[in-house]
């Protein structure tokens, strides 16, 4: 059984048991996180699709950790006129692991 749900203006395809990382939440870690907008839910073969949730779909889960991920290094360059920056920028995120699906 998966499921693919929209949190943080990304989709993510989850299962029971899986651990995600997502765009930041304000939540505490160990705390439990209700995702309700679920787009597609498979359950045994039998494939439900919303338009654009499926009704009465939830997805919960509990937040591990609240972090930082590795450092993306952003260089810009113009030739011939001595321009050239250097920064760097470390995206945040949410550990959820994946509880239980709710179809």
């Amino acid at each position: 059984m998966y499921a693919i749900i929209a949190t943080g203006g990304k989709q993510y395809k989850v299962s029971e048991g899986d651990v995600v990382r997502v765009e930041k939440l304000d939540v505490e870690e160990g705390a439990n996180v209700t995702f309700d907008q679920v787009l597609l839910v498979s359950k045994d073969g039998d494939v439900k699709v919303g338009s654009p949730a499926v009704d009465g779909a939830t997805v919960t889960g509990t937040v591990e950790e609240q972090g930082k991920a590795k450092k993306v290094i952003v260089y810009k360059y113009k030739r011939k006129t001595g321009y050239h920056k250097k920064n760097g920028h470390r995206q945040l995120y949410t550990a959820v692991k994946i509880d239980k699906i709710n179809a």
